[in-house]
């Protein structure tokens, strides 16, 4: 083995993702994995990237990917076989093929390897296990499976406008926004969101709206949500970004808040669909004041921890970080849309660089503890 010279005292760390096709060798964030092995070297962790195809636990030393001398470019090694596997499989669909489920079960079950962040999450379960403990089930938007058109009907009964999301969608691709607008000639009203902009359809009635609707979505199952009215500020609605991650102790921790403020015409706060980054503080302080800011930011964050803590314990696995967004509505009350189980490099730089760092601090943790405790 070369290329890195490995630390008797630290475990060993491997990234896994997907082969690709190509000569780059693997699949996923390419920029998302420098930062990663960089940090690594930084720490003296020793770290590589793995395929799932070339991850063979049993085998003496495994094919990886480490940076060469200059931290730019990839370079081919033999290693170890890791004691800590950092999942960053790109995609659901990559998850979901069964000699990758297979793999993944293996790697659960080796004695000797600890794996973590496991499966993306999807939806429906989210909320589901949310809904099933009383610390968790106020936060939650009356959401539904999206089945027919009479179980859209039904929430939007009770609710001026849903939002339909993709069970299995991430960085907001697929949501849509309906409103019932009785005054209107063609009250209902549905937002289709493209990448940089959005188009609305109107409709006389729900039936003709559920045929528009059933071609957008086609085969893909979907959840209908209540719409939540957002605090506002320049009149844009904004939510917040909370990364929490196990720290060094094995103990769930928030690593930072970030804000997003919704693009003039956008139905979300995606940055790459028109949002901004803006600082939390800022934005709770205009709208509570300052003295009001640090008690319910505290608040968020103590509701971050309580959710991802819930959210462990529902899903059955071990979880070693996630990304969350809420939202806080006029009256300052804490609302949950969306949890991530292969959480987004954050822009904020302090939260970069402190998140970096506790997937080290997380994975030496793991590596001194019994995978079965």
């Amino acid at each position: 083995m070369n290329g890195q010279s490995f630390n008797d005292t630290k475990p060993v760390i491997a990234i896994l993702t997907m082969p690709a096709d190509s000569a780059k060798g693997f699949r996923g964030n390419h920029a998302n994995f420098v930062d990663i092995v960089r940090t690594g070297k930084e720490l003296d962790y020793p770290i590589y990237v793995v395929t799932v195809r070339d991850l063979k636990l049993n085998s003496p030393t495994v094919k990886g990917y480490t940076l060469s001398s200059n931290n730019e470019d990839w370079e081919v090694h033999n290693f170890p076989p890791p004691q800590v596997i950092y999942n960053r499989i790109p995609l659901r669909e990559d998850e979901a093929k069964p000699w990758v489920q297979r793999k993944i079960n293996s790697y659960l079950t080796h004695p000797n390897t600890h794996f973590y962040n496991p499966h993306f999450f999807n939806k429906w379960d989210l909320f589901e296990w949310l809904r099933i403990s009383n610390s968790t089930d106020y936060l939650v938007p009356m959401t539904k499976r999206l089945v027919n058109e009479l179980s859209l009907s039904k929430i939007l009964d009770k609710h001026p406008y849903v939002y339909l999301k993709p069970e299995s969608g991430k960085a907001g691709k697929g949501i849509m926004m309906l409103k019932f607008q009785k005054d209107k000639s063609l009250p209902y009203r549905l937002k289709i969101q493209n990448d940089r902009s959005s188009i609305t359809y109107k409709s006389p009635s729900l039936r003709r709206l559920w045929i528009r609707l059933k071609k957008e979505i086609g085969t893909s199952p979907y959840i209908v949500q209540q719409g939540i009215q957002l605090a506002t500020v320049d009149n844009r609605p904004f939510d917040l970004r909370i990364m929490v991650q196990k720290t060094g102790k094995g103990q769930w921790g928030v690593t930072g808040v970030g804000a997003r403020m919704a693009g003039l015409k956008s139905i979300t706060t995606h940055v790459p669909r028109g949002g901004s980054i803006e600082r939390p503080t800022r934005l709770i302080s205009a709208l509570f004041g300052s003295d009001m800011s640090s008690f319910i930011m505290n608040q968020i964050k103590t509701t971050a921890l309580i959710i991802a803590r819930q959210i462990e314990r529902a899903s059955g696995n071990k979880l070693g970080e996630m990304s969350m967004d809420l939202g806080l509505d006029q009256f300052g009350k804490i609302w949950f849309f969306e949890a991530n189980a292969r959480p987004m490099k954050f822009d904020e730089p302090h939260i970069r660089k402190r998140s970096l760092e506790r997937i080290f601090e997380y994975s030496q943790y793991l590596a001194q503890h019994n995978k079965y405790n």
